[in-house]
């Protein structure tokens, strides 16, 4: 059978324009005929909105010459309350707000999953009607507010789509903050098998790829960079995640950060340097992953952590093999909490303050032909055998 395929881009292409728009409409026009190759040809793409993705098409790029670009937001607090269910949004100045933009609405006490991202359908006014129910109470006492940030890429309730060799430059500074439970420069949401193959996403005011809630997804040979807040971000669930050959750096919080409930996830020959936090962060529920061959340096906080979580909700049962854990500024590896069963085999700790720090309710930490040099302690231990076992 012949795969469907269809070109986009500025010029001399069977889609022609240089925005989210003439993308969708190529993705939407492949999804209808159930599936096929969206190319996106060399160009910059100014994005008021998401690409939303589309079950079975595949988005293929050309690589640091295709450019998504985040365009400039506005804001603007609300003038009427947003009540939880409705689909429509009052704002105190609507000005920059137009139909077809994306818009994020929230407060001070509704963040995270309870952040609302929609697409504006109509405007009257000050009034914008938008593509989903409010996720939350939205209260004007309570500091709400309406921005035009969403994911430059983004795919909710899919299966079996792919996106490669683009570049997501997230225009962090004329963009505010936007959390990564609803948002990254490449955001999926309940997506089931999808893969994220060599992408560039570079200075997003936020996540640089977060998925939430998406079974085995694929994120391979990507870079992430620049980003305000994490670099990599699996979470809320999502089962069997495999990253390899994946590039996190000067992001300003965690490189690689495992959410809650991430299980049974390979993370392979992941490099995550000079990150604002830490290089690797596992917690709440994040058990039964490998980590193999990974490089983790430079970080301002500690290479691995492993958050403090109580013995039933801790990261149990995570392996690192064949990893280099050099030069971060607070400790190599910090396992704190009531963490269990956690092995470090064919490992070097090099370069940090303390080589690897076991706190006074984790127990079984396993060390299996780990090598140190050049810490000021190899190994601290709260309570117990000195050397962790």
């Amino acid at each position: 059978m012949i795969s469907v395929a269809i070109t986009v881009g500025p010029e001399q292409a069977d889609i022609q324009g240089s925005d989210q728009r003439a993308l969708q409409a190529a993705v939407d026009y492949i999804a209808g005929l159930g599936g096929g190759t969206v190319r996106v040809l060399p160009g910059v793409y100014l994005m008021q909105d998401s690409l939303h993705l589309r079950s079975g098409v595949r988005v293929v790029g050309s690589g640091p010459d295709t450019v998504l670009a985040k365009a400039d937001a506005v804001a603007s607090s609300l003038y009427l309350d947003g009540d939880y269910g409705e689909e429509a949004l009052t704002l105190e100045d609507a000005s920059g707000f137009e139909p077809g933009m994306g818009i994020t609405a929230f407060d001070d006490t509704n963040t995270g999953f309870h952040t609302t991202v929609a697409t504006i359908l109509a405007k009257d006014g000050n009034t914008l009607v938008i593509s989903k129910p409010l996720n939350g109470d939205y209260m004007v006492s309570q500091g709400a507010m309406a921005q035009t940030t969403f994911p430059v890429v983004s795919g909710y309730y899919i299966n079996g789509a792919v996106i490669e060799n683009l570049a997501i430059r997230g225009n962090k500074a004329h963009n505010p903050y936007l959390n990564g439970c609803r948002g990254a420069g490449i955001f999926l949401y309940r997506a089931q098998g999808c893969a994220i193959r060599d992408c560039l996403v570079h200075d997003y005011h936020g996540d640089g790829i977060s998925f939430q809630q998406s079974d085995d997804t694929l994120v391979e040979r990507c870079e992430v960079s620049g980003c305000t807040h994490l670099g990599l971000h699996p979470g809320s669930g999502s089962q069997r995640p495999v990253a390899r050959d994946c590039y996190a750096h000067d992001n300003g919080s965690d490189g690689l950060f495992l959410c809650w409930r991430v299980k049974h996830g390979r993370f392979e020959r992941i490099r995550s340097s000079s990150n604002g936090g830490h290089g690797i962060s596992i917690g709440h529920k994040d058990t039964d992953n490998l980590f193999r061959d990974c490089l983790v340096e430079n970080n301002r906080q500690c290479g691995i952590y492993f958050r403090n979580e109580s013995a039933p909700m801790a990261g149990h049962r995570n392996t690192f093999e064949d990893c280099r854990i050099v030069g971060n500024a607070l400790a190599g590896v910090c396992v704190e909490g009531a963490t269990r069963d956690i092995t470090l085999r064919r490992c070097q700790v090099c370069g940090q303050p303390c080589g690897i720090s076991i706190g006074i309710e984790a127990e079984d930490v396993h060390l299996e032909d780990v090598t140190f040099q050049g810490n000021t302690v190899d190994i601290r231990r709260e309570h117990g055998d000195a050397d962790g076992r």
